[in-house]
């Protein structure tokens, strides 16, 4: 439970290096990231590299006991370096180049960029790779940002056509995997695949995933490519990149196989405000605090793409400056957000950004520092964090370190896919239906329930859950249905589960495809429903109604007892039992969700709590947190818990921590 923060030396004058390293400490901060956007500083002109004054700020920060967590300069070209290569420039999907003047202008297939990145890195890392200040490496910065996955540059052509080469090996298998015989899209060599842009009408949807899948391996690649030359010359320190919220254009699962760490950037306004995940009542309920559960999903999500370890590089300390409105957040929330990562077992939290700079694309960002260089408010909740941090030691006991060994394990299993959010991105059937919001609304009624979530990989083992929940799992290989079937616990499985093959094709056997080995089910017909109509439901486990998606589902037990649970006014299967498996055909309102949640945990043997509105809690070993993103004060109390920390009434940004008496 470490505090860091993003700082900018090559912004500032020399003279105030001393002092804001200073001033760092008084806060409590221990860790800094330097150097992501510095290229053009370190190397002003082609081969003329100029380290003096990194060297100088890293002496600064060794000298007063910080450790840094150094950047390779990758996400910022130089422009000398551009114009040397204009064939790394990516392209827009309308064929447009996507031009220097900002930044992350490459693309990630680009053999020419590669070439610069492994020389810059390579003279970075041998430089600095056993520096006594240097305890960590992050690789680039945001992959992705500005939506810079996707690019239709002549690289990215050249890259596809040896990717589907490698996979495919024929081109008449690939015409079979791809259903080319549709629409006479059938080709004769590999040579003759273009992108899956400028088509007249939609591009055939395999051909889009596998561009996605292409992509993203791109970023694997190139991520690769850092990671061994920092392995290489810098052993003994971690390696971290930090993903954004609410991003899945690559598969961060990959990326983060070849790093220790995984990190994120967090912006709970921004983000409340800029996506559609929420409705219009919780966009102005949460507007100052971001939503209850924002942070908390992504910090499980990126728990499981760091391999149990989690940082975060970027906490928002005040108002952003992207974002459609910028409000400033609620006193006392930057404390709160911080706290809420460490409960789900984040090592550090790093604010962005040390101090705001008065110019250019980000000046109206805030920071720990206003632009003056005085304090503003984050700093002083930042510093009552660190005076937290050492209190709640003292009364378990316990060492920092200690603090952070705490066991961050969940007690309900969540599947996060990536490659089931791109299929069913690619064609949704409905527009008011989209993989990202669905797992997101599955995720917060488990979490109103008051029970700690691990977000897991398909790859991942399932021993150890009482509960698992499979939200919208497209694919089911035969190697995942054989982990399905050992699973001891419950499992649910959500709609859309089961319903494609890896090459996007609809199973033989119909929907849900292989899920049929545990829930004799089939799915007859699809309802792609509008935000404006729903269907009513009822049955044992609860009553609502069925929004956006609803499969008219034919119940077919065969050895097996079955059990309808929920059903339509017309007497269709909603969701369906069998032994320890369920069935969710639908997309049902926030309330029923809970519902069916509380029954699935219950008899699961796990405790729920229905907690009120804001209130969310999250539990590390015998460690309980409770923290209030709400407007009204809440009372608050657990059985078998004495306080640590904090009070019983949570007012807006209050937080409690508690510990287990038996």
């Amino acid at each position: 439970m470490k505090l860091g923060v993003c700082y900018y030396p090559e912004h500032w004058p020399k003279a105030r290096w001393v002092q804001d390293a200073q001033q760092m400490r008084e806060i409590g901060i221990e860790y800094v990231r330097v150097g992501e956007f510095s290229w053009s500083r370190l190397e002003p002109a082609p081969g003329e590299l100029d380290w003096s004054w990194l060297d100088e700020s890293l002496a600064v920060l060794h000298q007063h006991g910080l450790k840094v967590v150094l950047g390779t300069p990758t996400p910022t070209p130089p422009k000398w370096l551009v114009d040397q290569h204009p064939d790394m420039l990516a392209k827009d999907e309308n064929g447009n180049v996507r031009g220097f003047g900002s930044r992350r202008h490459y693309t990630f297939a680009s053999t020419s960029y590669r070439t610069e990145v492994d020389r810059i890195v390579t003279l970075m890392a041998q430089r600095y790779g056993e520096h006594p200040a240097v305890y960590a490496w992050q690789t680039d910065n945001e992959y992705g940002c500005h939506d810079t996955i996707l690019s239709y540059a002549d690289a990215d052509l050249i890259a596809f056509r040896i990717w589907l080469k490698e996979k495919y090996g024929s081109i008449s298998e690939l015409n079979t995997a791809w259903g080319n015989v549709f629409w006479s899209m059938e080709y004769r060599s590999f040579d003759e695949i273009e992108l899956p842009n400028l088509t007249v009408t939609e591009a055939n949807p395999i051909h889009r995933l596998d561009f996605q899948r292409c992509c993203s391996d791109q970023v694997v690649a190139y991520n690769k490519l850092q990671t061994e030359i920092l392995r290489k010359f810098s052993p003994d320190r971690d390696l971290i990149h930090n993903y954004m919220g609410f991003f899945t254009a690559f598969d961060h699962y990959k990326v983060g196989n070849d790093l220790d760490i995984a990190s994120w950037d967090t912006y709970p306004l921004g983000f409340l405000d800029q996506e559609d995940i929420y409705r219009d009542d919780e966009k102005q309920r949460y507007m100052r605090t971001g939503h209850p559960d924002f942070g908390a999903f992504h910090h499980d999500l990126y728990r499981a793409c760091g391999k149990g370890r989690l940082w975060i590089m970027e906490q928002q300390p005040g108002p952003v400056n992207w974002a459609p409105h910028n409000p400033a957040p609620a006193n006392g929330a930057v404390r709160l957000w911080t706290w809420e990562a460490f409960s789900h077992g984040a090592e550090v939290v790093s604010y962005f950004r040390w101090r705001q700079a008065p110019f250019a694309q980000e000046q109206m960002h805030a920071g720990l520092l206003r632009t003056d260089g005085e304090y503003a408010e984050a700093a002083f909740e930042a510093k009552q964090v660190s005076s937290d941090v050492e209190q709640l030691a003292h009364q378990l006991d316990l060492s920092v370190d200690d603090l952070m060994a705490l066991p961050s394990k969940g007690q309900v299993a969540l599947v996060f896919d990536y490659d089931s959010c791109w299929t069913f991105d690619i064609q949704p059937q409905s527009n008011a239906y989209r993989y990202m919001s669905w797992f997101y609304r599955c995720y917060e009624a488990i979490r109103k329930l008051g029970l700690s979530i691990d977000i897991v990989s398909p790859q991942s083992e399932f021993e150890g859950y009482e509960m698992l929940v499979l939200p919208a799992q497209a694919n089911i290989d035969q190697e995942m249905l054989l982990r399905l079937q050992a699973f001891e616990g419950r499992i649910l499985f959500g709609p859309r589960s089961g319903s494609k093959t890896s090459d996007y094709r609809i199973p033989d056997n119909l929907a849900p495809g292989k899920v049929q080995a545990l829930v004799d089910v089939v799915v007859e017909r699809v309802d792609a429903l509008p935000k404006h109509t729903q269907l009513n439901v009822y049955g044992s486990w609860g009553r609502g109604a069925i929004q956006n998606w609803h499969e008219q589902l034919k119940a077919e037990p065969k050895e097996r007892p079955q059990e309808v649970l929920l059903k339509t006014d017309n007497g269709t299967p909603v969701l369906v039992k069998q032994l320890n498996s369920y069935y969710l055909g639908s997309c049902v309102d926030d309330g029923l969700l809970e519902q069916i949640f509380s029954r699935l945990a219950q008899s699961s043997g796990l405790t729920t709590n229905f907690l009120p509105e804001g209130i969310r809690v999250r539990d590390r070993g015998p460690i309980r947190f409770a923290f209030n993103y709400g407007n009204e004060t809440r009372e608050i109390t657990f059985s078998g818990y004495e306080k640590l920390l904090g009070s019983n009434a949570l007012g807006q940004c209050d937080l409690s921590i508690w510990r287990a008496t038996s």
